[in-house]
């Protein structure tokens, strides 16, 4: 297709690079942006720069940030010596949405999968090691999904974590076996939190 202009052409283009959007969603977008005030969409623009250039990753539990601490592990009436053990940061969203959990995180940053050459070096394990390892943490609750992938990186950590002294849980599989945490709705993931089991029971 010939636009009749290359300005809408590359804004089009660049639209269409975000998932799940196609040249025909990128273009509706597009026209929609040109609809709209010059100041509504200053505002977007902005937002999408300070998207980029300000938002960090916490040093301590490696979620999403405005500061090198997050306002979760910054928090001091979360419970300190409770720690949930997530994939991504889409999975901290979820689980804080049951409003059921009041501990800290830790963000993997992903499963270990042989299949798509992701190893325990490319996610943050050492960083949750070192940290049981301090001895502040009396429960680590595993809340990564229920597939392979999950079952095989949860698996790991807990041969790695090794400490008699420690309480290590994993959340209920109220949740199918093959579903992604990030799909559960609030009611199903805030009962599988509620009524974790020990971990070495999950896997009989």
């Amino acid at each position: 297709m010939q636009y009749s202009s290359k300005v809408l052409e590359n804004a089009i283009h660049e639209i269409a690079k975000l998932p799940g959007i196609g040249r025909r969603t990128a273009l509706r977008l597009a026209l929609h942006i040109l609809r709209q005030s010059p100041e509504e969409m200053h505002l977007l623009s902005d937002a999408i720069r300070v998207l980029v250039d300000d938002v960090m990753y916490c040093k301590n539990c490696h979620n999403l940030s405005d500061s090198d601490i997050c306002g979760i592990c910054a928090d001091q009436t979360r419970d300190r010596e409770t720690l949930c053990v997530v994939e991504d940061i889409r999975d901290v969203m979820a689980i804080e949405q049951t409003g059921q959990y009041k501990g800290l995180y830790h963000v993997l940053g992903g499963l270990i999968s042989p299949m798509e050459g992701i190893g325990p070096g490319e996610l943050t394990i050492q960083s949750l090691v070192s940290k049981i390892e301090s001895g502040e943490i009396k429960e680590v609750i595993f809340a990564l999904s229920s597939n392979m992938e999950g079952d095989t990186t949860t698996f790991y950590i807990f041969k790695r974590l090794n400490n008699p002294d420690l309480t290590v849980s994993t959340i209920a599989r109220g949740l199918a076996v093959g579903d992604a945490l990030e799909y559960a709705d609030e009611i199903t993931l805030g009962r599988s939190l509620q009524h974790r089991v020990p971990y070495e029971n999950s896997t009989r």
